[in-house]
C-alpha cells in the first residue's frame, strides 16, 4: 500500500511494471477504484511504468466534504505526478478520468505526452441530470442508483456473471459523500473548447453498449483533437477494460507502442 501526502489530501496510490520504464498513469471512472484496471495491465507491453491511483472520495484516498470542483481533481493528478516525479506520461482515463486527462493536459502539457480518452467526453451529461442523481445519492446512498448505473455500465451479458456482482458491490461502497462530490465535478465540467485547443496524440475508446457515455460522444471529443485514432470495442458497456480486457489491452497496448516513449 503506497500512500502520497499532497498537502491536505493522502492519496492511495500503486506502481507496477519496470520501475524505471516510461510512465503511464491511469485515472478511474465514478465510483470505482485503482483495480479497475488489473485485468489489463499484465496484458501491456513490458518495460512501461504503470502508475495508478484512487482519485479524491474514493478507494483508499482522502473522502474530503462534497461538492469537489474539476480543477481540483486535476491538481490532485498533477501533484501526484510531481510527487513521483513523472513528466511525459502517457495518461489514460475512463469517464472522469479522461475528463480529468483532457484537464490535466491543458493545464501541464509537460506531464502528458499522449493521452488515451476512454468512454468519457469533452462534456458529459447536463447539470440537471447530475443533480438528480446526486440528490439521489445525497438521501439514500448509492444503492439510490445502482441499478440504473449498471445497465448502463454493462452489456446484457455481462450481468449474469460472478464478476458483475463484484463490480456493483464496488460501486455500493463508494462513499456518498464522495460519488456526489465528483458527480458535482462531472456536472461542472465542459472541456470543448480547451480540448479542441490540444495537439498531442490522443486515443478514443468506446463500448457500442455504452449507455453513459455512448460511442458518438467519445468519438465527437476526439475528433476535437487532430491527428487523433478512434477504437470501438463491439459487446461492452461503459467499462470495457472490465469486459473486454484483452481487446481493450490490445489496443492501448499498441497506441503505448508507439507513443509512450523511453524513461
Amino acid at each position: 500500500m503506497q500512500i502520497a501526502r499532497l498537502d491536505d489530501l493522502a492519496v492511495h496510490y500503486r506502481i507496477d511494471g519496470d520501475p524505471d520504464g516510461a510512465p503511464v498513469v491511469f485515472a478511474n471512472s465514478l465510483g470505482t477504484d485503482l483495480r479497475l484496471w488489473d485485468q489489463v495491465i499484465p496484458l501491456l507491453p513490458e518495460g512501461l511504468k504503470f502508475i495508478r491511483y484512487d482519485k479524491r472520495g474514493h478507494g483508499l484516498t482522502d473522502c474530503p466534504p462534497a461538492p469537489y470542483a474539476m480543477g481540483a481533481l486535476v491538481t490532485d493528478a498533477e501533484r501526484l505526478m510531481d510527487h513521483l516525479g513523472v513528466t511525459g506520461a502517457v495518461f489514460v482515463g475512463l469517464s472522469i478520468g479522461g475528463l480529468i486527462a483532457q484537464g490535466l493536459a491543458a493545464k501541464r502539457l509537460d506531464l502528458v505526452r499522449a493521452m488515451v480518452l476512454s468512454n468519457t467526453g469533452a462534456k458529459i451529461g447536463t447539470r440537471d441530470i447530475w443533480a438528480e442523481r446526486i440528490d439521489a445519492v445525497n438521501a439514500g446512498g448509492t444503492a439510490a442508483v445502482v441499478d440504473a448505473t449498471m445497465q448502463r455500465w454493462f452489456a446484457k451479458p455481462f450481468h449474469d456473471t460472478p464478476d458483475f456482482h463484484a463490480w456493483r458491490t464496488m460501486f455500493l461502497r463508494c462513499p456518498a459523500e464522495g460519488w456526489t462530490g465528483c458527480g458535482a465535478a462531472i456536472a461542472g465540467s465542459d472541456f470543448m473548447t480547451t480540448t479542441a485547443a490540444l495537439r498531442l496524440p490522443t486515443l478514443g475508446i468506446a463500448g457500442s453498449e455504452d449507455g453513459s457515455t455512448p460511442p458518438d460522444l467519445v468519438r465527437e471529443t476526439v475528433d476535437l483533437v487532430p491527428g487523433s485514432e478512434f477504437h470501438l470495442i463491439r459487446g461492452a458497456g461503459h467499462l470495457p477494460c472490465v469486459e473486454k480486457p484483452e481487446e481493450y489491452a490490445q489496443v492501448l497496448g499498441d497506441f503505448l507502442s508507439r507513443h509512450a516513449g523511453t524513461a
